[in-house]
């Protein structure tokens, strides 16, 4: 499976969320809402979850394996930077 586009939907100035991504698997299928959070130390993605009528959270769409994760994470917070980059905004 090959990612072939990746969008940044929205960025906020505030921390933890710091952008909203759509990315676009074999220019077929679109995964939308994953978002880019910033801890102290790095930036990570959160893939689009639902709230169960428990209070906790279920992905809806989410990698099966870590290799196919690590691309997909570094697919969306390259497209993060370069957003950042172009617009000014700090990481």
């Amino acid at each position: 499976m090959e990612i072939t586009d990746v969008k940044i939907r929205r960025t906020f100035e505030t921390a933890p969320l710091k952008a909203v991504a759509s990315v676009t698997f074999d220019g077929q299928f679109a995964v939308h809402d994953i978002k880019v959070i910033s801890t102290e130390d790095k930036l990570f993605i959160v893939m689009p979850s639902r709230k169960n009528s428990d209070g906790t959270y279920r992905d809806i769409a989410h990698p099966i394996n870590s290799p196919f994760r690590g691309q997909l994470e570094n697919a969306v917070l390259t497209a993060y930077a370069a957003e950042s980059e172009n617009s000014g905004t700090l990481l």
